[in-house]
């Protein structure tokens, strides 16, 4: 009796683990999906940095979150390595997409027609009275 007990908490257990898996991957395909859709429609250099560093960033944080818990939790086996990237991912890829955006903008590269307002032209020329 005990020993069935055990099998079925085991059970319940599992299951609630890879319903967690399946959300987390899952979450994360459709997350990078939505960065290609977005490095394919979008039109210029500036939004699609934007579209590449943010939800591509989500996404494979979450796949690799769940395949953290799933080698963690089911096959007993602790990934330091997955840890790791995790946090790399979360700081270089954001950081990575500014500084490619901001190269892009220093190098002259036209904003899209459809931008409403250029924060980065007024402080670049407050920067320039500064100096002067």
């Amino acid at each position: 009796m005990r020993n069935s007990l055990r099998e079925e908490r085991f059970s319940i257990e599992t299951t609630i683990v890879n319903i967690l898996i399946i959300i987390l991957i899952s979450v994360g395909v459709i997350f990078s999906a939505v960065t290609a859709l977005g490095l394919v429609r979008l039109p210029d250099v500036y939004t699609r940095t934007h579209a590449a560093s943010k939800s591509s960033t989500l996404g494979v944080m979450c796949i690799l979150g769940g395949t953290f818990i799933h080698f963690w939790l089911l096959e007993d086996h602790f990934n330091p390595q997955l840890v790791i990237a995790i946090a790399f991912l979360f700081i270089t890829s954001p950081v990575a997409g500014h500084l490619i955006g901001r190269a892009s903008y220093m190098s002259g590269i036209p904003l899209a027609e459809e931008t409403v307002r250029d924060d980065m032209k007024i402080a670049i020329e407050k920067k320039k009275g500064e100096q002067k």
